[in-house]
């Protein structure tokens, strides 16, 4: 996993960083039926090229690369990859 999404996505889910990545590892989009009911957006750790795209995309800051997530924010680490196992 390349790069995880963190809490100041829940309840903005914009969809700048989607636009921006070029693999498409980025979910759910607008289009997508969960989209209305996930809190956040998550990359798929599998899929991500670690290109960094997403990240200067992001308004309000919440994608980071695997070892610079802040500590507050660890907890997600887990929880992008968990999405895409559900």
């Amino acid at each position: 996993m390349a790069y995880i999404i963190c809490e100041p996505c829940i309840g903005t889910k914009d969809s700048a960083c989607v636009d921006v990545c070029p693999v498409d590892c980025i979910h759910p989009r607008k289009d997508e039926p969960a989209f209305a009911s996930t809190e956040m957006l998550y990359i798929h750790p599998d899929e991500c090229i670690d290109c960094g795209a997403c990240v200067p995309a992001c308004p309000v800051e919440a994608i980071f690369s695997l070892d610079e997530t802040p500590e507050k924010w660890a907890h997600f680490i887990p929880k992008n990859s968990e999405y895409y196992q559900a």
